[in-house]
């Protein structure tokens, strides 16, 4: 996974972390004021990736002007462009 993106000319820090916003249950987490995505250290490759794709679809609706996020529309958008992504080999590394 690489630890920085650029979003709108914004460069978000990636972080891996053993627990993200003080929750066990919480897979990842995107902060907008420090440009920064957080992500769960312990997950499996695909479940890491894909939370990644969500964190990242909060971050770009972020950055167009979308101050409000519908989480099931980030939920449903993000899952599918991380199967088009993954598919198509166009975003992962291993």
């Amino acid at each position: 996974m690489v630890d920085k993106i650029n979003i709108c000319g914004v460069q978000y820090s990636i972080e891996e972390l053993d627990t993200v916003d003080n929750d066990p249950m919480t897979l990842g987490l995107c902060v907008y004021s420090n440009a920064k995505i957080m992500i769960k250290k312990d997950l499996s490759k695909d479940r890491k990736n894909q939370t990644f794709i969500h964190e990242l679809t909060h971050a770009i609706a972020y950055e167009a002007g979308f101050d409000e996020q519908n989480e099931d529309v980030v939920n449903r958008f993000g899952k599918v462009l991380f199967q088009v992504l993954s598919e198509n080999s166009l975003a992962f590394a291993d």
